[in-house]
């Protein structure tokens, strides 16, 4: 059975942008898009394997994503190549905006990971935020992403975390 285009699934460019730099451009099928919030899918998009110590990423895993144009973090479900869900990998990032085909994030630095299980909750470069001086030069900002790690790590820890996702 062939698929006809109405039956395909939309594309957009997902573009991870740090300190006023583009970190990444990739291809990402778009799930969903309810006005606030954005659901895509993608392959790993790294060049060859990086391993966390806590989690490894590697060609052939996918991630589903989900962005928010009102809330200051963007959560990534990490599933192996064969299904098995590895964990979420969370981005504290400015609202996403979407333009067209393309949805542009700004990386705040701070992360959260939240195993499989649920049993590993840990928060991932505080040291890089505090080196970015985003303190001094955007402190709404910075208050933000940390309220938002917070909130974050809130929900990964004492449940709600798979409500953001559905």
């Amino acid at each position: 059975m062939s698929v006809n285009s109405a039956d395909e699934l939309e594309q957009l460019e997902v573009v991870l942008v740090k300190a006023g730099r583009t970190k990444i451009r990739y291809p990402a099928e778009l799930l969903g898009d309810d006005g606030t919030r954005i659901a895509v899918r993608a392959p790993w998009a790294g060049a060859g394997a990086r391993d966390f110590g806590f989690v490894r990423f590697e060609p052939g895993d996918v991630f589903t994503e989900y962005y928010w144009r009102d809330r200051w973090y963007a959560v990534k479900e990490v599933r192996a190549a064969d299904g098995t869900v590895k964990g979420w990998y969370c981005d504290i990032t400015r609202p996403a905006v979407r333009t067209g085909a393309e949805l542009t994030v700004e990386d705040l630095d701070l992360d959260l990971w939240r195993s499989a299980d649920g049993t590993d909750v840990r928060r991932l470069d505080e040291d890089e935020f505090a080196e970015s001086g985003l303190a001094e030069t955007d402190p709404e900002a910075a208050s933000a992403a940390v309220a938002a790690l917070d909130e974050l790590e809130r929900l990964a820890r004492k449940g709600g975390f798979e409500e953001l996702l559905t």
